[in-house]
């Protein structure tokens, strides 16, 4: 159905003929010339409908309103002199439509797609058009650039990817458990996992040698900045190695994620001593951004 994402389509293609499919972010109607603001998940193409160019399209642009869904079938050309948008990848080319196609339309919409001002309770109510935020794709693009690398370099070392269960017995950590009563067995109850840490030393235990596993974790305690009732680590064991092992494994894996999301930072890493850690700054894990010393 469709040739090209939005920004993928360049000054290379013009001449060419495409198919684009994507939402309207918006529609304006300049002198009889509907333009139309089409966005997919890599940003946005301007489409430009032309009475004289085809009628048809152009009706049907008469009909579009903001979040339509659309195929737009065209061909790529410049923009006319004085009319590139230089805030845009695609700022200096346009598609001539020559079929519009509203695959789905919309009822308005309550806010505008990327409006930072809208309140947490409407963003929640209406996630599904809040993930239509460049911004919320590009975070969680980073998120999936980051996985994958993690996976990658622990690969690389050896890593054995295993999931372990998420129903499983009770083992009270340092918080209480969230608990699922079974249906087979009434009056009995599944938890779910704190941690992998019981399943991760049973593989340890059973050779495996080296483990890691990107675990879904949950503990009924109160939301705090840093504690959440769900939430996701990159869970690693390791047999037979010492502190040194551990470390390098660490900075491995660090320089990597950031890396796949285009922070560059350079191993070795600065160490100090708990002690050292403690009698200057008060804590395991000072914020070094701000190097003031309590001695």
């Amino acid at each position: 159905m469709r040739s090209h994402y939005c920004t993928d389509v360049s000054e290379v293609n013009v001449g060419e003929s495409v198919i684009l499919t994507g939402w309207a972010n918006n529609s304006r109607d300049h002198g009889g010339i509907v333009f139309i603001d089409l966005r997919d998940k890599t940003g946005l193409i301007q489409l430009t409908c032309d009475p004289e160019h085809n009628a048809v399209a152009h009706k049907v642009a008469n009909e579009v309103r903001d979040e339509f869904v659309l195929i737009a079938k065209g061909v790529v050309r410049h923009r006319g002199e004085g009319l590139v948008n230089p805030r845009l990848k695609t700022g200096t080319i346009e598609i001539m439509v020559t079929e519009l196609i509203i695959e789905n339309r919309s009822a308005p919409v309550p806010f505008v797609i990327g409006d930072k001002n809208v309140g947490e309770e409407t963003r929640l109510r209406y996630r599904y058009l809040e993930l239509r935020d460049p911004d919320m794709y590009e975070t969680f693009r980073l998120r999936s650039k980051a996985a994958i690398a993690a996976r990658n370099i622990l690969d690389a070392n050896g890593f054995l990817e295993v999931e372990t269960p998420i129903l499983t017995k009770s083992t009270p950590e340092g918080a209480r458990d969230y608990l699922v009563p079974s249906r087979v067995h009434s009056g009995e109850f599944y938890a779910l996992p704190q941690s992998p840490q019981l399943f991760k030393q049973l593989l340890m235990v059973g050779g495996f040698d080296r483990y890691f596993q990107i675990a879904k974790c949950f503990r009924d305690e109160d939301l705090r900045a840093d504690r959440q009732p769900e939430f996701t680590q990159i869970d690693v064991e390791m047999s037979f190695c010492d502190q040194e092992d551990v470390m390098k494994i660490a900075e491995e894996l660090l320089v990597a994620m950031f890396g796949a999301c285009g922070v560059d930072i350079k191993p070795p890493f600065n160490r100090i001593t708990y002690k050292n850690a403690m009698e200057w700054y008060g804590s395991d894990k000072p914020d070094l951004r701000y190097d003031l010393k309590m001695v």
